[in-house]
């Protein structure tokens, strides 16, 4: 049995036409698109497709696109395979990817702070702050040491990412970068700056990292379904609670993506699958961990490949969750406060035998749940939490988890605008 890790790239996999056949395909993706837009207020589907590089290379721009296209990407995976992974990780801002999809933080939650990120990240670039170049083919103690050689008054450099043992990213200013990149090439390394990059991960973003700590720390968190690690310590989360101070600094320090993959690989990981528009985290994979398979779920042939294995093997196959499955496992799994027993007998008993028999009309009909099916399921849900007298937080967590499990946010907007029922 395969042991999964779904990874989310960053900035570097963005292209013009990233993410086109899933939207064209798959409709959950393009609901997921939609959705995106209207919380970000822009088309994102006509400026991944349509636009010019240079207007997606903004940052406020890319950063919702690739959100959008990474999680897109991830819910055709789940409709299509199915498959839980045991582990997630985003390199970058594709932390963020990872824990919309672990159910963590809501998709329309990412889309307003992966915004304000990219609008704080795009000042820098406007102003000429600094940047970030990737050093290939050289020691990352080499890369640390140079940053310490040519750092000083006029401007310092660190370490931003250690892809690999010979790949790192360095940010900075400009002039001490330029030092740095003259250097790694005389010992014969590589370098490749990157377009439209402020200097991501260093101490120049700290005044940034301070208003993104107190944005984040306005939003609500949800629970893990299954674990995310920390690009700043290379180790899962375990607490929700962790989020905003990891990802504040995350915004200063140095992503550990050595470290995500042997942690990977420690704990028995078989096939890391990247979630993303085109092949890259996959390569960084290969040169770390030979020995993990890995895929990428946004190439057409490696997605097939990927299709025919699991559907050749049904066993390895598992349910994909619906609204009407959802609500079953929830109207089960949340605490009972009432004991009152004929108010439990009609307000809870009563209520989930209909969502069984609602259940039963889709096995039979051999489809999907329609629109209607799927908002009486949710009200019968909402009756039974208020007849256990759940806290009205844990409601809407609740509510939250299942539109974003599912991807039904778009297709329910209307119902959840109406109703009111605590999904952002």
């Amino acid at each position: 049995m395969e042991k999964i890790a779904l990874l989310f790239p960053g900035q570097g996999s963005q292209y013009v036409g990233m993410g086109k056949s899933f939207y064209d395909q798959y409709s959950i993706a393009k609901q997921t698109y939609e959705e995106a837009s209207d919380v970000a207020g822009v088309d994102l589907a006509k400026l991944c497709f349509e636009g010019s590089l240079s207007e997606l290379n903004q940052n406020e721009n890319m950063q919702p696109a690739l959100l959008a296209t990474n999680v897109a990407a991830f819910r055709v995976y789940m409709e299509e395979v199915g498959i839980r992974p045991q582990f997630c990780a985003g390199h970058s801002m594709g932390e963020y990817s990872a824990l919309v999809c672990s159910g963590a933080m809501t998709f329309s939650d990412a889309v307003r702070i992966t915004k304000l990120r990219g609008a704080m990240m795009q000042l820098h670039i406007d102003r000429g702050t600094g940047s970030m170049t990737i050093m290939d083919g050289i020691d990352a103690s080499i890369v640390e040491q140079l940053c310490e050689q040519y750092s000083g008054e006029q401007g310092v450099a660190v370490v931003s990412c250690y892809n690999s043992p010979t790949q790192a990213a360095v940010s900075g200013h400009q002039y001490v970068l330029e030092e740095i990149e003259a250097a790694v090439l005389d010992a014969d390394g590589q370098v490749t700056p990157l377009m439209s990059s402020a200097p991501i991960h260093s101490s120049l973003m700290a005044e940034d990292a301070e208003r993104l700590g107190q944005e984040l720390a306005k939003y609500s968190y949800n629970m893990f379904k299954w674990p995310v690690l920390s690009n700043v310590t290379g180790q899962p989360y375990g607490d929700v609670e962790r989020i905003p101070g990891l990802l504040t600094d995350q915004m200063v320090k140095p992503v550990q993506w050595t470290r995500i993959l042997q942690y990977l690989e420690r704990f028995g990981v078989t096939l890391a699958i990247e979630m993303g528009p085109k092949n890259v985290l996959n390569k960084l994979t290969k040169t770390n961990c030979p020995d993990i398979n890995s895929l990428c779920f946004g190439e057409k042939a490696e997605r097939q490949k990927l299709i025919s294995m699991f559907q050749a093997d049904g066993k390895k196959k598992k349910g994909v969750p619906t609204v009407i499955t959802k609500c079953l496992a929830i109207a089960v799994a949340t605490p009972n406060q009432n004991w009152d027993e004929a108010e439990y007998q009609q307000g809870v008993v009563q209520r989930y035998k209909r969502i069984q028999a609602i259940q039963e009309q889709v096995e039979n009909a051999g489809d999907k749940p329609s629109k209607e099916q799927m908002i009486e399921a949710l009200e019968l849900l909402k009756g039974i939490f208020e007849t256990k007298k759940l806290p009205v937080k844990e409601r809407n967590q609740w509510m939250n988890h299942i539109i974003d499990d599912t991807g039904h946010h778009y297709e329910l907007s209307e119902y959840l605008v109406h109703e009111a029922v605590g999904v952002k």
